[in-house]
């Protein structure tokens, strides 16, 4: 199983997938991070906010590479549905399942990998954004709350990523289901029927990051949902991956 994840691993990160998609994520969260800075420092002035507050809002703004991380785990499965390599990896690691636990295995890795990347540039953008308007930021135990659930989410969305991947094998409609999904339906949800959508797994990991928003689950709640959400897309995909021909 070792040779296979490694083998599974160096796929992963042959060519540029991996870096394109962690830069995009740091280029979208640092543009939102310098965002939420230049209105705290409106507001730390006003005496609106605070600077803790603003760099919980810095912070917070990296969320946005757990979508990154999600399509990433896409892609790891997808691609290989569209080069027609499927079939070959399945021979080569003996079983389906041996394969499916593999990726699924390497994709969290890299998620992993994306929320390390994400926590540490974090915190870099609160000092540097805050120090850059003239304010301190102010590191509090709710920080770490958040940078922790930064880092989870990188995690659960690439295992996301990756079910979804096994279900509709094609790489571009996976693509756009998942930037539907987190950047369209669920938001929208949110908006016309708030009590509906906090069960809804993009909106419940607004909870693991310590969104501001009203009408969200407990954290232990929203990780409970998150895990149902995850049970029920691995099994699916296990499912068909084992039952439907891979080709």
């Amino acid at each position: 199983m070792r040779d296979l994840i490694t083998a599974e691993w160096r796929k992963a990160t042959t060519g540029r997938t991996w870096w394109i998609l962690a830069g995009l994520g740091v280029l979208m969260s640092l543009t939102s991070g310098f965002g939420f800075a230049s209105q705290g420092d409106a507001g730390i002035t006003t005496g609106a906010t605070s600077p803790a507050a603003v760099t919980d809002d810095v912070v917070r703004a990296w969320m946005m590479t757990f979508l990154f991380s999600s399509l990433f785990g896409a892609l790891l499965v997808t691609r290989e549905y569209a080069s027609g390599s499927i079939t070959r990896s399945v021979l080569l690691s003996g079983t389906r399942g041996r394969l499916f636990a593999a990726k699924l295995t390497v994709a969290a890795v890299t998620g992993a990998l994306y929320g390390v990347l994400a926590v540490a540039l974090a915190a870099l953008c609160a000092y540097a954004t805050l120090n850059h308007f003239g304010h301190s930021p102010e590191w509090t135990a709710e920080t770490t709350l958040i940078v922790l659930g930064v880092f989870a989410c990188n995690v659960l969305a690439a295992a996301w990523g990756a079910f979804l991947g096994w279900i509709v094998r094609h790489q571009t409609a996976t693509v756009v289901l998942l930037m539907a999904l987190t950047l369209l339906v669920d938001p929208g949800v949110q908006q016309l029927a708030p009590d509906v959508a906090k069960f809804l797994l993009t909106i419940a990991m607004s909870s693991v990051y310590r969104d501001a928003k009203p009408d969200l689950l407990s954290a232990p709640v929203a990780l409970l949902v998150i895990g149902g959400w995850l049970t029920a897309a691995g099994f699916t995909a296990r499912k068909l991956l084992l039952t439907r021909d891979v080709t």
